[in-house]
């Protein structure tokens, strides 16, 4: 494992008790960053913070709850010098003429308005101390759009859209903003695709493999030091050879 200097640094997670957000939290907490993990899941949330240790601590929130992240915030230590936004959901696999209403719906609040909520809270609290890191984790379905996955490949398409917007915003002071877009890591979120929408992603990724939660970690990591410092607004691809651009 490569070191990482995050010595000194205090990030928050979204979905951080399980999935690419849990191994975000374990790449982060050996680089030496204290931890704050947002989850709804209180039971994954208490066992996550137990297993990684004292340099971590967990607030409940609902983060499709403009309320829930702002109370959030308040009882999370301050400063935050990084923010990573992996909270998320997939929707059903089901082709747009036939996808629920009330899913779609769950879809965007979950994966763009949290998105937005966690930024807009934390961005305007890091542009006041003059430095900070943000990561929104996006997806290839953002860039390509998977049939069968509509609400996901339209809520990631505008999480990119929403990390240029706002790094642009930003890109004069001290805050970066950048997204990545991995293809399929094998995570529980696999729990909720069909096992035929599951071998399409597959089929896309020339390296002939899935990602693994470790390698997504790593880049989110990095993007979180002082060495990222000349990009913000940017998209990192993260999937094995199937996004060229």
């Amino acid at each position: 494992m490569n070191q990482l200097d995050l010595q000194g640094r205090h990030a928050v997670i979204t979905g951080g008790a399980a999935g690419l957000g849990l191994a975000i939290a374990q790449r982060m907490l050996a680089s030496g960053a204290t931890l704050t993990l947002w989850d709804r899941d209180a039971k994954a949330l208490a066992a996550a913070c137990e297993r990684l240790g004292p340099n971590v601590k967990g607030v409940q929130v609902d983060v499709a709850s403009h309320a829930s992240v702002v109370q959030a915030l308040g009882q999370t230590a301050q400063p935050v010098h990084a923010l990573v936004n992996s909270a998320g959901i997939t929707g059903p696999n089901v082709g747009l003429t036939d996808y629920p209403v009330a899913d779609w719906e769950q879809v965007m609040q979950v994966n763009v308005n949290g998105t937005f909520y966690c930024c807009r809270e934390v961005a305007a609290r890091m542009r006041e101390q003059g430095w900070g890191r943000i990561v929104n984790i996006a997806s290839v379905a953002g860039k390509d759009g998977n049939p069968n996955a509509s609400a996901y490949s339209a809520s990631k398409a505008a999480v990119i859209g929403l990390t240029k917007s706002l790094g642009k915003e930003l890109a004069k002071t001290g805050v970066r903003v950048n997204c990545v877009t991995p293809a399929a890591v094998k995570t529980a979120i696999f729990d909720q695709m069909t096992p035929e929408h599951i071998e399409f992603m597959l089929s896309k990724i020339p390296m002939g493999r899935f990602g693994l939660a470790e390698e997504v970690a790593a880049l989110v990591t990095w993007l979180c030091t002082e060495d990222c410092s000349f990009s913000t607004g940017a998209v990192f691809d993260l999937s094995g050879g199937r996004s060229t651009y």
